[in-house]
């Protein structure tokens, strides 16, 4: 325990933020008791303290086709290989019948870098699902998925994200962040986008009032100076939009890194590395996360990596929000992970019994539906 880190925390308490170099102190001395109460403080100023929000959504993977090479990835094959694919519509439609029947509100729309998936392909999909789907908000592709697509176009990310937004696409969820820090995304993931570009992309998807949120994977054999520097860059960006009067990220959600055989096998060599977290390096994390970003409004809690119980402890570590029940699941599962999807009935048990009262949004915050009777 650290007497200036308890101090620290007082002050963020009383009004205060963060500075870098007491960040640091809290990350790595500060009691978790200290940290949860400073956690479920900052929280509280942006939503109601006996309230948990959560989303009925599916997360529909629409291709496993990338040629990133991702070291931590067990979800993409690529192109060619015998375990390719590319959804029909036939099986997206089977997929978006079976939400909408259950009341969902948004279905989340992630795959790979497909090199031969060009922009109207995209447009082409987002179109059908408005039409088909009205009630269902789409939130698709990544900042990494964007500026490849824009590649492939020789067009400005923002022109692409533009264009999609006329089709269709509602936001761009935080996915392909990892960790926002460069010298560790040269290593895990070095063809993917930077992340000055990552942000600028989200600023981009933000100008055009789109729903965006922020993540942060850990567990890389990165150091706790690497993640605050990533928590740094998305403060800062947060800071820029709203001193603007801009729309920025409306939520934050930050999970361990899984893996399996695959990972291990590619750093094998690399011994000393410290790879994914348990569940209080987990819960301490994100209570730290919920503490020094001061300027984000909604923390999920990430069950599709944790499971419900540990998700349940992270509604008292500063989160406020259990995020969407997915339906399905295929890239953290194919890393490892055992919690593939949930009902919306479990979801607002989890709730209840942890001591909250559940209601049911959409992306934006908004209640969705009526409840379960």
């Amino acid at each position: 325990m650290s007497a200036n880190a308890a101090a620290s925390l007082r002050l963020v308490v009383a009004g205060e933020r963060l500075s870098d170099e007491a960040a640091l102190e809290v990350y790595l001395h500060a009691d978790i008791k200290d940290l949860q109460a400073c956690a479920r403080a900052v929280r509280n100023r942006f939503a109601a303290q006996d309230s948990v929000s959560f989303l009925v959504d599916r997360n529909v993977n629409y291709t496993n086709v990338c040629i990133t090479d991702c070291k931590f990835c067990e979800f993409y094959r690529p192109p060619g290989h015998s375990e390719s694919y590319v959804l029909t519509r036939d099986v997206l439609a089977r997929k978006l019948d079976e939400l909408a029947s259950i009341g969902g509100s948004r279905v989340l729309l992630q795959g790979g870098h497909h090199p031969e998936l060009r922009l109207a392909w995209y447009v082409d999909l987002f179109r059908w699902l408005r039409e088909r789907w009205p009630s269902l908000q789409l939130d698709a592709l990544s900042p990494s998925e964007i500026e490849h697509i824009a590649s492939l176009e020789n067009m400005s990310t923002r022109e692409v994200l533009a264009v999609l937004a006329d089709a269709g696409l509602g936001g761009v969820p935080g996915g392909g962040a990892e960790i926002l820090e460069d010298s560790i995304r040269d290593v895990v993931s070095p063809r993917k986008t930077r992340t000055r570009d990552w942000l600028r992309i989200m600023g981009e998807a933000q100008d055009l009032n789109l729903y965006t949120s922020a993540s942060q994977v850990v567990g890389f054999g990165e150091e706790a100076s690497h993640r605050l520097a990533a928590l740094r860059a998305v403060r800062d960006h947060q800071d820029a939009r709203l001193a603007q009067g801009r729309i920025g990220f409306l939520a934050f959600v930050a999970w361990p890194l899984q893996f399996e055989s695959r990972y291990g096998h590619v750093f094998g060599e690399l011994k000393g590395w410290n790879l994914g977290a348990d569940a209080a390096g987990y819960l301490r994390h994100i209570a730290f996360c919920r503490v020094y970003l001061d300027n984000i409004a909604h923390f999920q809690a990430s069950w599709p990596t944790m499971g419900l119980e540990v998700a349940a402890q992270a509604l008292h570590h500063g989160c406020d929000d259990m995020g969407g029940i997915m339906m399905e699941e295929n890239v953290v599962s194919q890393a490892g992970s055992i919690h593939c999807s949930v009902t919306e009935t479990e979801v607002r048990n989890t709730i209840v019994a942890a001591g909250f009262s559940p209601w049911k949004r959409d992306s934006w915050y908004r209640a969705a539906h009526a409840p379960l009777s």
